[in-house]
């Protein structure tokens, strides 16, 4: 029996973050496959991606759009949809954005992995659009556009034939916002590269993160300088500036790192913190596949990927104090590297390419 012909959507291809992850491993099991995608930027992701036929669509061509394409936001429906699937048997869409809302021939299966329904158009606009970020005009003026947006984005949540969410919190928003019932496979954590090392903790705290607004680094700054605790920030992002302003001398910004030195630092940091309410969080996994605990906030995805006491703390409010007291109560635990480590290889790459390939060996079930 012939291999089924597969395409493989992504929103755009611009860095290794998790959902590019994901798709890595499911190009590792389907090398055959062609991948479709809004925008590439050739070499900012791995020689495994990149070494599928990539199609990419008119936004590619538009002025500086290796540095600007969010900035494309509003054209991003019709450019997703003028790709054509005529060619395959099944579609895998990793959606975060719009990729879900392919067209395709009702012959050809689609199967939607989705990261999350479109932050900016639902649930967090002030995040992303708000007078804080834009301006009061500029607000103003984005506000329509992301209602048409979040709209377009209901009304072709149909055109997927299934849903797998990235989490049961995703799986939540994806009932509230699309009306459908998902199943769930956790995305891939690199178990075996992500291990134990080095020579033990040092007393600092760590954020291994973008630095965009939800992601509340600066309640990470406030809050490890209420606990006294000197803190590394690995990551880099539109809000990098106005964060070092506001951080004080115990905060040091090193901007992006290889997989090694991300290693090293899980490896040598006290505590990872993950201050923002995450869809999933990769972050947290990885540290505590190096056997190193997590603080977090309890809500979303961390509450799927923390073990409260066990391999880490979860915090119950989003304040700079809740959060001081947690990272000081972790300082204080002994935790057990050993455990912390079991717990994150629940998480592994061959788990989510196994659980995968078996939803795409039988679309005739969906």
């Amino acid at each position: 029996m012939a291999e089924p012909r597969i395409a493989f959507v992504h929103d755009w291809l611009t860095g290794m973050r998790g959902g590019e992850k994901a798709l890595e491993v499911l190009c590792e099991r389907y090398p055959q496959a062609e991948l479709f995608t809004l925008v590439h930027v050739r070499g900012s992701v791995s020689p495994t991606i990149e070494r599928l036929r990539i199609h990419t669509s008119f936004v590619q061509r538009l002025p500086l759009v290796k540095r600007l394409y969010r900035h494309y936001l509003p054209l991003f429906p019709t450019a997703i949809e003028q790709f054509s699937f005529d060619r395959f048997d099944l579609v895998v869409s990793l959606s975060h954005c719009c990729a879900k809302s392919i067209v395709h021939p009702a012959r050809v299966k689609h199967l939607c992995y989705c990261l999350t329904p479109m932050r900016y158009a639902w649930d967090q606009f002030d995040a992303y659009f708000g007078p804080e970020r834009l301006g009061a005009v500029g607000s103003a003026l984005m506000r329509p556009v992301m209602a048409r947006l979040a709209r377009w984005d209901r009304d072709t949540a149909d055109r997927a034939d299934r849903y797998v969410a990235i989490s049961h919190y995703v799986a939540g928003r994806i009932g509230r916002y699309y009306n459908r019932r998902p199943t769930v496979v956790y995305p891939p954590v690199d178990t075996d590269y992500f291990r134990p090392g080095g020579s033990g903790p040092e007393r600092f705290a760590l954020v291994v993160s973008a630095l965009v607004p939800y992601k509340r680094i600066d309640l990470a700054i406030n809050a490890c300088r209420l606990a006294g605790v000197p803190l590394t920030i690995a990551g880099d992002g539109p809000e990098r500036a106005s964060l070092e302003r506001a951080a004080g001398p115990d905060v040091q910004f090193v901007g992006r790192r290889s997989d090694e030195e991300v290693r090293d630092l899980y490896r040598r940091a006290a505590v990872t913190l993950l201050p923002g309410e995450e869809d999933f969080g990769i972050v947290p996994l990885e540290a505590q596949a190096c056997g190193r605990p997590v603080v977090a906030l309890g809500r979303g995805g961390a509450l799927e990927t923390v073990v409260a006491g066990e391999t880490g703390i979860l915090v119950d409010d989003s304040t700079p104090g809740a959060f001081a007291d947690g990272i000081g109560q972790a300082l204080d635990r002994t935790f057990d590297a050993a455990a912390i480590r079991r717990h994150a290889e629940r998480f592994s790459r061959t788990r989510f390419a196994d659980e995968m390939a078996a939803l795409i060996a039988e679309p005739a079930a969906w």
